[in-house]
Protein backbone atom coordinates (compact mmCIF):
# COMPACT_ATOMS: atom_id res chain seq x y z
CA UNK A 1 0.00 0.00 0.00
CA UNK A 2 1.46 3.62 -0.49
CA UNK A 3 -0.47 6.51 1.81
CA UNK A 4 -0.33 9.86 1.85
CA UNK A 5 -0.07 11.48 5.26
CA UNK A 6 -1.39 14.99 6.56
CA UNK A 7 -0.33 16.42 9.78
CA UNK A 8 -1.96 19.56 10.73
CA UNK A 9 -2.51 19.42 14.47
CA UNK A 10 -1.33 23.13 15.42
CA UNK A 11 1.38 24.73 14.05
CA UNK A 12 3.12 22.94 11.40
CA UNK A 13 1.88 21.59 8.00
CA UNK A 14 3.45 18.40 7.54
CA UNK A 15 2.94 15.70 3.97
CA UNK A 16 4.68 12.40 3.48
CA UNK A 17 4.38 9.65 1.14
CA UNK A 18 4.59 5.98 2.85
CA UNK A 19 4.87 2.60 1.27
CA UNK A 20 4.19 -0.81 3.54
CA UNK A 21 6.83 -2.55 1.35
CA UNK A 22 9.46 0.02 0.28
CA UNK A 23 9.30 2.52 4.08
CA UNK A 24 8.92 6.47 3.75
CA UNK A 25 9.39 7.68 -0.17
CA UNK A 26 9.25 11.41 0.79
CA UNK A 27 8.01 13.86 3.14
CA UNK A 28 7.97 17.33 3.03
CA UNK A 29 7.51 19.98 6.33
CA UNK A 30 6.48 23.28 6.47
CA UNK A 31 6.98 25.16 9.93
CA UNK A 32 5.03 27.87 11.33
CA UNK A 33 7.32 29.71 13.83
CA UNK A 34 7.96 33.06 12.09
CA UNK A 35 4.52 33.27 11.89
CA UNK A 36 3.65 33.01 15.44
CA UNK A 37 7.18 34.46 16.33
CA UNK A 38 5.40 37.61 17.28
CA UNK A 39 2.86 37.12 18.99
CA UNK A 40 4.74 34.93 21.61
CA UNK A 41 2.98 31.50 20.61
CA UNK A 42 0.76 29.67 18.32
CA UNK A 43 -2.39 32.02 17.14
CA UNK A 44 -4.95 29.26 16.52
CA UNK A 45 -6.55 31.10 13.48
CA UNK A 46 -3.35 32.45 11.70
CA UNK A 47 -2.38 28.51 11.97
CA UNK A 48 -5.61 27.35 9.97
CA UNK A 49 -5.42 29.75 7.78
CA UNK A 50 -1.55 29.00 6.80
CA UNK A 51 -2.30 25.06 6.62
CA UNK A 52 -5.18 26.10 3.86
CA UNK A 53 -1.88 27.68 2.15
CA UNK A 54 0.27 25.28 2.66
CA UNK A 55 -1.09 21.88 2.20
CA UNK A 56 -1.90 21.09 -1.30
CA UNK A 57 1.68 22.37 -2.17
CA UNK A 58 3.22 20.01 -0.09
CA UNK A 59 1.50 17.22 -1.26
CA UNK A 60 2.11 18.31 -4.60
CA UNK A 61 6.08 18.07 -3.90
CA UNK A 62 5.81 15.11 -1.81
CA UNK A 63 4.02 12.75 -4.40
CA UNK A 64 6.53 14.69 -7.14
CA UNK A 65 9.68 13.71 -4.88
CA UNK A 66 8.37 10.25 -4.70
CA UNK A 67 7.98 10.23 -8.18
CA UNK A 68 4.48 8.90 -8.05
CA UNK A 69 0.73 10.86 -8.62
CA UNK A 70 -2.31 10.58 -6.66
CA UNK A 71 -3.66 7.93 -9.27
CA UNK A 72 -0.83 5.72 -7.49
CA UNK A 73 -1.83 6.54 -3.90
CA UNK A 74 -3.98 3.02 -1.78
CA UNK A 75 -5.47 5.20 0.77
CA UNK A 76 -4.62 8.77 3.00
CA UNK A 77 -3.67 9.44 6.38
CA UNK A 78 -4.38 12.49 8.51
CA UNK A 79 -4.38 13.89 12.11
CA UNK A 80 -7.80 13.46 13.48
CA UNK A 81 -6.80 15.13 16.59
CA UNK A 82 -5.96 16.08 19.68
CA UNK A 83 -4.59 19.23 18.26
CA UNK A 84 -6.35 23.04 17.55
CA UNK A 85 -9.93 22.22 15.88
CA UNK A 86 -9.65 24.81 13.36
CA UNK A 87 -6.10 23.04 11.79
CA UNK A 88 -7.68 19.74 12.50
CA UNK A 89 -10.33 20.43 10.12
CA UNK A 90 -8.35 21.72 7.35
CA UNK A 91 -6.17 18.68 7.03
CA UNK A 92 -9.08 16.50 7.76
CA UNK A 93 -11.08 18.26 4.87
CA UNK A 94 -8.26 17.57 2.38
CA UNK A 95 -7.61 13.81 3.18
CA UNK A 96 -11.40 13.06 2.91
CA UNK A 97 -11.90 15.09 -0.29
CA UNK A 98 -8.80 13.53 -2.05
CA UNK A 99 -10.09 10.09 -0.83
CA UNK A 100 -14.00 10.41 -1.78
CA UNK A 101 -12.61 11.95 -5.49
CA UNK A 102 -9.87 9.18 -5.93
CA UNK A 103 -12.19 6.43 -4.03
CA UNK A 104 -9.44 5.15 -1.93
CA UNK A 105 -10.07 4.72 1.72
CA UNK A 106 -9.06 7.62 4.43
CA UNK A 107 -8.43 7.03 8.14
CA UNK A 108 -7.84 9.69 10.75
CA UNK A 109 -4.96 8.78 13.06
CA UNK A 110 -3.92 9.61 16.31
CA UNK A 111 -1.70 12.34 16.76
CA UNK A 112 -0.07 10.59 19.67
CA UNK A 113 -0.05 7.87 18.19
CA UNK A 114 1.99 8.91 15.31
CA UNK A 115 4.67 10.00 17.26
CA UNK A 116 4.34 6.77 19.68
CA UNK A 117 5.64 5.13 15.97
CA UNK A 118 7.92 7.52 15.22
CA UNK A 119 10.84 5.29 15.78
CA UNK A 120 9.79 2.31 13.69
CA UNK A 121 10.76 5.00 10.40
CA UNK A 122 13.69 4.32 11.77
CA UNK A 123 16.60 1.15 10.24
CA UNK A 124 16.45 -0.85 13.54
CA UNK A 125 13.04 0.02 14.97
CA UNK A 126 12.02 -1.43 18.17
CA UNK A 127 9.71 -4.48 18.25
CA UNK A 128 6.34 -4.93 20.18
CA UNK A 129 6.17 -4.85 23.56
CA UNK A 130 7.74 -1.74 24.90
CA UNK A 131 7.39 0.87 27.20
CA UNK A 132 6.81 4.77 25.64
CA UNK A 133 7.34 7.80 26.74
CA UNK A 134 5.40 10.73 25.04
CA UNK A 135 7.21 14.15 25.89
CA UNK A 136 6.12 17.17 23.98
CA UNK A 137 4.93 20.45 24.31
CA UNK A 138 1.41 19.43 24.92
CA UNK A 139 1.49 16.00 26.46
CA UNK A 140 4.09 13.90 28.95
CA UNK A 141 3.08 10.41 29.72
CA UNK A 142 4.34 6.90 30.13
CA UNK A 143 2.46 4.19 27.91
CA UNK A 144 2.81 0.36 28.36
CA UNK A 145 2.23 -0.75 24.73
CA UNK A 146 1.97 -4.34 24.25
CA UNK A 147 0.72 -4.32 20.44
CA UNK A 148 -0.39 -1.48 18.07
CA UNK A 149 -3.09 0.29 19.14
CA UNK A 150 -3.30 -0.95 22.50
CA UNK A 151 -2.26 1.60 25.28
CA UNK A 152 -2.16 1.35 28.75
CA UNK A 153 -1.58 4.47 30.46
CA UNK A 154 1.23 4.36 33.56
CA UNK A 155 1.91 8.08 33.93
CA UNK A 156 1.36 11.28 33.13
CA UNK A 157 1.69 14.92 33.99
CA UNK A 158 -0.82 16.27 36.55
CA UNK A 159 -0.49 19.67 35.25
CA UNK A 160 2.01 21.21 32.92
CA UNK A 161 3.68 18.98 30.27
CA UNK A 162 7.50 18.71 29.94
CA UNK A 163 7.67 21.11 26.74
CA UNK A 164 4.96 23.70 28.17
CA UNK A 165 7.02 23.69 31.19
CA UNK A 166 10.29 24.17 28.93
CA UNK A 167 8.66 26.98 26.75
CA UNK A 168 6.74 28.72 29.94
CA UNK A 169 10.76 28.96 31.68
CA UNK A 170 12.35 30.33 29.14
CA UNK A 171 9.71 32.81 29.09
CA UNK A 172 10.02 33.80 32.40
CA UNK A 173 14.08 33.95 31.48
CA UNK A 174 13.26 36.59 28.92
CA UNK A 175 13.95 34.15 26.16
CA UNK A 176 12.20 34.55 22.68
CA UNK A 177 9.65 32.23 21.43
CA UNK A 178 9.39 29.32 20.88
CA UNK A 179 11.45 29.07 24.33
CA UNK A 180 12.29 25.49 25.14
CA UNK A 181 14.88 24.47 22.02
CA UNK A 182 16.90 27.85 23.43
CA UNK A 183 16.62 27.19 27.23
CA UNK A 184 18.32 24.08 26.15
CA UNK A 185 20.73 25.70 23.81
CA UNK A 186 21.27 27.84 26.74
CA UNK A 187 21.86 25.19 29.01
CA UNK A 188 24.56 24.19 27.13
CA UNK A 189 26.64 27.36 28.50
CA UNK A 190 25.54 26.62 32.33
CA UNK A 191 27.75 25.64 35.00
CA UNK A 192 27.34 22.72 36.92
CA UNK A 193 26.04 22.58 40.61
CA UNK A 194 25.61 26.42 41.11
CA UNK A 195 21.65 26.03 41.33
CA UNK A 196 19.94 22.79 41.96
CA UNK A 197 16.12 22.57 41.86
CA UNK A 198 13.40 19.85 43.18
CA UNK A 199 12.74 16.45 41.02
CA UNK A 200 9.02 17.07 41.32
CA UNK A 201 6.91 13.92 42.38
CA UNK A 202 9.86 11.54 42.74
CA UNK A 203 10.24 10.91 46.53
CA UNK A 204 6.53 8.85 45.98
CA UNK A 205 5.50 5.70 44.02
CA UNK A 206 4.18 6.30 40.39
CA UNK A 207 5.01 7.36 37.64
CA UNK A 208 2.95 10.59 37.26
CA UNK A 209 4.96 13.93 36.68
CA UNK A 210 4.47 17.38 37.73
CA UNK A 211 6.34 20.37 36.47
CA UNK A 212 4.79 23.35 37.10
CA UNK A 213 6.38 24.00 40.53
CA UNK A 214 9.68 23.93 38.71
CA UNK A 215 8.74 26.93 36.69
CA UNK A 216 8.16 28.68 40.11
CA UNK A 217 11.44 27.72 41.66
CA UNK A 218 13.38 28.87 38.52
CA UNK A 219 11.64 32.25 38.76
CA UNK A 220 12.24 32.73 42.57
CA UNK A 221 16.06 31.83 41.61
CA UNK A 222 16.63 34.21 38.92
CA UNK A 223 14.66 36.98 41.04
CA UNK A 224 17.13 36.90 43.44
CA UNK A 225 20.29 36.34 41.26
CA UNK A 226 22.45 38.85 40.16
CA UNK A 227 20.40 38.07 36.57
CA UNK A 228 23.66 38.55 34.36
CA UNK A 229 23.79 36.29 31.45
CA UNK A 230 26.00 33.70 33.55
CA UNK A 231 23.34 33.49 35.95
CA UNK A 232 20.70 32.94 33.57
CA UNK A 233 22.82 30.05 31.74
CA UNK A 234 23.60 28.52 34.88
CA UNK A 235 19.45 28.33 35.94
CA UNK A 236 18.55 27.09 32.89
CA UNK A 237 20.96 24.11 33.10
CA UNK A 238 19.84 23.22 36.46
CA UNK A 239 15.72 23.54 35.34
CA UNK A 240 16.97 20.94 32.32
CA UNK A 241 19.01 18.95 34.71
CA UNK A 242 15.96 18.83 37.00
CA UNK A 243 13.48 18.04 34.08
CA UNK A 244 15.38 15.32 32.35
CA UNK A 245 16.33 13.59 36.12
CA UNK A 246 12.58 13.28 36.69
CA UNK A 247 12.09 11.81 33.37
CA UNK A 248 14.62 9.11 33.58
CA UNK A 249 13.67 8.30 37.07
CA UNK A 250 9.84 7.78 35.78
CA UNK A 251 11.15 5.87 33.08
CA UNK A 252 13.27 3.76 35.13
CA UNK A 253 9.99 2.95 37.18
CA UNK A 254 7.64 2.46 34.58
CA UNK A 255 10.47 -0.21 33.31
CA UNK A 256 10.59 -1.86 35.99
CA UNK A 257 7.10 -1.68 36.63
CA UNK A 258 6.19 -3.58 33.57
CA UNK A 259 8.97 -5.78 32.87
CA UNK A 260 9.67 -4.70 29.32
CA UNK A 261 13.21 -4.01 28.04
CA UNK A 262 12.50 -1.44 25.51
CA UNK A 263 12.49 2.06 26.22
CA UNK A 264 10.24 4.17 22.81
CA UNK A 265 10.78 8.23 23.41
CA UNK A 266 8.81 10.79 21.16
CA UNK A 267 7.73 14.30 20.96
CA UNK A 268 9.36 17.05 20.40
CA UNK A 269 11.23 16.96 23.98
CA UNK A 270 13.07 13.83 22.54
CA UNK A 271 15.37 16.20 20.58
CA UNK A 272 16.90 16.93 23.67
CA UNK A 273 20.34 16.09 23.74
CA UNK A 274 20.60 15.84 27.53
CA UNK A 275 17.78 13.73 27.78
CA UNK A 276 19.01 11.02 24.82
CA UNK A 277 22.27 10.73 26.58
CA UNK A 278 20.74 10.22 30.15
CA UNK A 279 18.29 7.77 29.23
CA UNK A 280 20.68 6.17 26.96
CA UNK A 281 21.98 4.90 30.55
CA UNK A 282 18.76 3.00 31.46
CA UNK A 283 18.54 -0.46 31.40
CA UNK A 284 16.88 -1.18 28.35
CA UNK A 285 17.58 -0.70 24.41
CA UNK A 286 16.09 2.87 24.08
CA UNK A 287 14.75 4.03 20.72
CA UNK A 288 14.58 7.56 19.41
CA UNK A 289 12.99 8.98 16.11
CA UNK A 290 15.09 11.23 13.98
CA UNK A 291 15.87 14.49 15.22
CA UNK A 292 13.44 16.20 12.06
CA UNK A 293 10.83 13.06 13.17
CA UNK A 294 10.34 13.85 17.44
CA UNK A 295 8.25 17.35 15.95
CA UNK A 296 5.17 17.06 14.52
CA UNK A 297 5.82 15.87 10.81
CA UNK A 298 3.42 14.18 8.12
CA UNK A 299 5.71 10.76 7.97
CA UNK A 300 4.43 9.48 11.41
CA UNK A 301 0.94 10.25 10.26
CA UNK A 302 1.72 8.22 6.96
CA UNK A 303 2.72 5.67 8.68
CA UNK A 304 0.37 5.01 11.76
CA UNK A 305 -1.80 5.45 8.70
CA UNK A 306 -0.47 2.98 6.73
CA UNK A 307 -0.51 -0.03 9.98
CA UNK A 308 -4.45 0.86 10.44
CA UNK A 309 -5.15 0.33 7.08
CA UNK A 310 -3.00 -2.53 6.29
CA UNK A 311 -4.71 -3.97 9.36
CA UNK A 312 -7.99 -3.74 7.94
CA UNK A 313 -9.43 -0.53 9.47
CA UNK A 314 -12.55 1.40 7.83
CA UNK A 315 -14.22 4.35 8.70
CA UNK A 316 -16.91 6.12 7.17
CA UNK A 317 -16.48 8.68 4.76
CA UNK A 318 -17.07 12.09 6.97
CA UNK A 319 -15.08 15.37 8.25
CA UNK A 320 -14.70 14.30 11.74
CA UNK A 321 -11.98 15.48 13.90
CA UNK A 322 -11.50 15.48 17.71
CA UNK A 323 -9.36 18.23 19.60
CA UNK A 324 -9.69 16.64 23.20
CA UNK A 325 -8.75 12.31 22.59
CA UNK A 326 -7.35 10.26 25.12
CA UNK A 327 -4.94 8.03 23.70
CA UNK A 328 -6.41 5.28 26.14
CA UNK A 329 -9.50 5.17 24.00
CA UNK A 330 -8.18 3.87 21.01
CA UNK A 331 -8.66 0.48 19.85
CA UNK A 332 -5.69 -2.95 18.83
CA UNK A 333 -5.44 -2.89 15.16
Amino acid sequence: MIILGIETSCDESGVAVYSTKQGLLSHQLFSQIKLHAEYGGVVPELASRDHIRRVLPLIKQALQDADLTLNDLNGIAYTAGPGLIGALMTGASIARSLAWGLTIPSVGVHHMEGHLLAPLLEPNPPQFPFVALLVSGGHTMLVDVPRLGEYHLLGESVDDAAGEAFDKTAKLLGLDYPGGPLLAKLALQGRAGLYRFPRPMTDRPGCDFSFSGLKTSTLTAWQHSPQTEQDKADIARAFEEAVVDTLTIKCRRALEQTGRKQLVVAGGVGANQRLRTQLATLPAQVFFPRLEFCTDNGAMIALAGALRLQAGATEPPIIQVRPRWPLMELSAA
